[in-house]
C-alpha cells in the first residue's frame, strides 16, 4: 500500500510535502500542510501572526524536526537525509547574520574559508558576490556603517557562498526604506532566473503580489489557500468598492455606515485613508457612495475593482495584516 504521507518523486519539483506537522506542547504549529514547488520559482507563505510561517520554514531547513508527514527538498528525503538537504539549501532570517566589527569582503571571505574555499577561491568568490549586489564600492567598510538596504544586500550575498538549490528568505525586506525594498525584489527576481528555489515568508502582501509565482496563505498551522495572485483574487467572487473621503476626520461614521448598508466588514488601508469593503455588483457600490454623500461623506476619490491581494488576505484568515506570523 501507498504511503499516504509520503512525497511523490517528480525531479521537475525543488520541494514537496505531504502531511507535514509540527507540535509544540498541546499547541499544532503547522498542521498537515502539503506542498509542491516547482524548481526555478518564487513561492511566497502569508499568514497572520502564530499562523505557523516561520515553524513551516525551520522544519523545512532541518532546525527542527517535524512530527509528523513527510518532505523532500531538491530530491533529498527531510528526515533520512537531513544532511544531503542542508547542502541544497541555504537560508536568511529576519535579522542580519553578519559581523558588524568586519568589513562586507571580510565577512564574505570568513564564511567562504568554513565552507572550505581555499584562499584565492574564497577572494574570488567575495568579489563576485560583492560586485553582483552592488557592494563592490562598499567592500572594505565596516558593516556597522552599512545602511539597512546594505547589509540586507550582503546577508544575501552571504547566503549564497555555495549557490543553494533553494533559499529560504524569512521576512527579507522587514524594515527597509522603499527604495532598498525595490532592490531587494530586484535581486530576489535574479535569483530565481537563475534557476534558485526561493520560498519566501513576508510581512508585505504587495511583495508576494509583485514577486511570487504562486502564494500560499496559512491559518492557525493549517493551508487555507494557495494559487497564482490571480487566481486568489478571483477565488474571493466579489468586486470591492475602494474610498477615500475628502474629510478624513469622517472615516469612523462612513465605516460604520458602510458596514451597516453592505453587511460586510470594513477594511482601512494601511494610512487609514480609504475605506475598502465588498459589493456585489456596481449598482450595489453606487447605491453605497449615494448612501455616503447623503451622510455628508464626500469621496475625494473612489473605485470599484477587483480586490487586492490585502483584501483577499483579509476574506480568508479575517486578519488585516499579515505581520510577523510565525
Amino acid at each position: 500500500m501507498t504511503d499516504p504521507t509520503a512525497a511523490p518523486a517528480d525531479e521537475g519539483l525543488a520541494l514537496q510535502a505531504r502531511g507535514l506537522v509540527r507540535r509544540f506542547g498541546k499547541m499544532t504549529a503547522v498542521a498537515g500542510i502539503d506542498l509542491d514547488v516547482p524548481r526555478g520559482t518564487i513561492f511566497a507563505i502569508l499568514g497572520p501572526n502564530g499562523a505557523g510561517k516561520t515553524s513551516l520554514l525551520r522544519v523545512l531547513a532541518t532546525l527542527i524536526a517535524p512530527d509528523g508527514g513527510r518532505a523532500s527538498i531538491m530530491g533529498h528525503d527531510l528526515v533520512r537525509e537531513p544532511q544531503a538537504v542542508r547542502a541544497s539549501i541555504s537560508m536568511t532570517g529576519q535579522f542580519a547574520s553578519l559581523d558588524e566589527d568586519l568589513t562586507g569582503r571580510e565577512n564574505l571571505l570568513m564564511l567562504a574559508r568554513l565552507w572550505g574555499f581555499g584562499l584565492r577561491a574564497s577572494r574570488r568568490r567575495a568579489d563576485e558576490l560583492l560586485a553582483a549586489f552592488d557592494l563592490a564600492g562598499s567592500a572594505r567598510r565596516q558593516v556597522k556603517d552599512y545602511s539597512g538596504g546594505m547589509r540586507r544586500r550582503l546577508d544575501i550575498a552571504a547566503s549564497l557562498i555555495v549557490t543553494p538549490g533553494v533559499l529560504f528568505l524569512d521576512e527579507p525586506t522587514t524594515g527597509l526604506d522603499p527604495s532598498a525594498r525595490q532592490g531587494i525584489w530586484r535581486l530576489i527576481r535574479q535569483l530565481a532566473a537563475s534557476g534558485v528555489t526561493i520560498l519566501l515568508t513576508t510581512q508585505y502582501l504587495e511583495e508576494a503580489d509583485q514577486l511570487a509565482d504562486r502564494i500560499m496563505v496559512m491559518d492557525h498551522g493549517r493551508k487555507i489557500a494557495e494559487g497564482t495572485s490571480r487566481e486568489l483574487k478571483a477565488a474571493t467572487g466579489s468586486g470591492f468598492l475602494h474610498v477615500t473621503l475628502a474629510d478624513p476626520a469622517g472615516l469612523d461614521a462612513a465605516e460604520r455606515l458602510l458596514a451597516q448598508g453592505l453587511g460586510g466588514s470594513v477594511q482601512r488601508s494601511a494610512e487609514g485613508a480609504t475605506l475598502s469593503v465588498k459589493v456585489a455588483s456596481a449598482a450595489t457600490a453606487h447605491a453605497a457612495l449615494a448612501e455616503l454623500i447623503a451622510a455628508g461623506h464626500e469621496p475625494a476619490d473612489f473605485s470599484v475593482g477587483q480586490p487586492s491581494l490585502d483584501e483577499v488576505f483579509f476574506a480568508l484568515t479575517g486578519a488585516s495584516g499579515t505581520g510577523g506570523a510565525r
